[in-house]
């Protein structure tokens, strides 16, 4: 089989096309024939090494986590799934390998696909998905009638965010982006949306939720924003957010995005009856992805949705 795959820690120059065998299926693993996988900044972070404490330095390792497929098989206390399910899910950190014609992954981090969601669609949603629900159910505690602030409204999971708080009630979801998409963000329903480096005082005090979803919201102005008991939560971690994070009265909170069915579920019932939508802005079969994630790394482009890989 094919899959993308690295064979030491760098950047998009390391990744290569190249034939590998499945791993042996452990307990609670299914292998999942691919049909679809996308593309997260997550999957190149993991690539540069900025996560190798937890990934290790056993090689070669493939690339991406999302995906969608068919399983081909099922290890030892596998119950929920069966050979032949149509399912979403995300790979193991450590084990990765998403951009591929199969991939192996924990039977606890995949789920059934709604029958109304294409391949396509259902790749595009563990991991933005998760990280939006998360953060604004788990480490937010969002109940309706909040107010909500998105820094990063036109994300992937900015705009997950935006949907997840409005479905749940929230009265207002403000957000941040740049000056030349704040026309799109309000038609997606931000308001108030200002500009990112730009947040006027007006604002001061205004938000139960303040969201960082790219990692650049300075904490006092993420602080000025909050009214008194709100909270602030940021999905990209450092070792200096953390320890922000445990000190005693802080509102400070960091996500580290976790794969659970039972979000997954959730998530994907939303996509398939369009209360969640996951744009797509791109999709390229697996033998063009290099140089589709190549640029989508380097420049930021395709913007305005998902880069989808296809395989099988």
């Amino acid at each position: 089989m094919k899959r993308i795959q690295y064979h030491h820690y760098g950047g998009p120059e390391v990744m290569r096309l190249e034939d590998f065998e499945p791993a042996p299926l452990g307990t609670g693993e299914v292998l999942v024939r691919v049909r679809a996988a996308a593309a997260n900044p997550y999957d190149w972070r993991v690539r540069n090494g900025e996560l190798k404490i937890l990934t290790g330095r056993r090689f070669p390792r493939g690339m991406g986590y999302d995906f969608s497929g068919i399983v081909a098989a099922i290890g030892p206390g596998v119950t929920r799934l069966s050979i032949g399910d149509e399912v979403l899910g995300a790979a193991q950190l450590k084990a990765s390998g998403a951009f591929a014609e199969a991939v192996v992954a924990a039977g606890r981090g995949v789920v059934k696909k709604p029958t109304q969601l294409s391949f396509e669609e259902a790749a595009a949603i563990p991991t933005v998905g998760s990280a939006a629900l998360q953060s604004l159910v788990d480490k937010g505690r969002l109940t309706a009638g909040q107010s909500v602030f998105v820094h990063g409204c036109l994300g992937g999971v900015g705009r997950a965010a935006v949907q997840i708080a409005s479905a749940r009630g929230a009265a207002v979801v403000a957000g941040s982006c740049r000056a030349s998409a704040m026309p799109h963000a309000r038609a997606c329903g931000v308001y108030p949306v200002v500009e990112f480096g730009s947040i006027p005082s007006i604002l001061n005090g205004k938000f139960d939720i303040v969201l960082d979803t790219v990692g650049t919201l300075a904490p006092k102005t993420a602080r000025t924003l909050l009214k008194p008991g709100g909270r602030i939560v940021d999905i990209v971690p450092s070792a200096g957010k953390l320890v922000r994070s445990l000190l005693p009265g802080n509102p400070y909170n960091v996500v580290l995005t976790q794969t659970k069915i039972t979000d997954l579920d959730e998530l994907a019932r939303a996509c398939a009856k369009g209360v969640l939508r996951l744009p797509i802005v791109q999709t390229v079969p697996l033998s063009h992805a290099i140089a589709a994630l190549t640029e989508l790394e380097l420049n930021n482009t395709p913007k305005g949705g998902k880069l989808i890989v296809t395989a099988n």
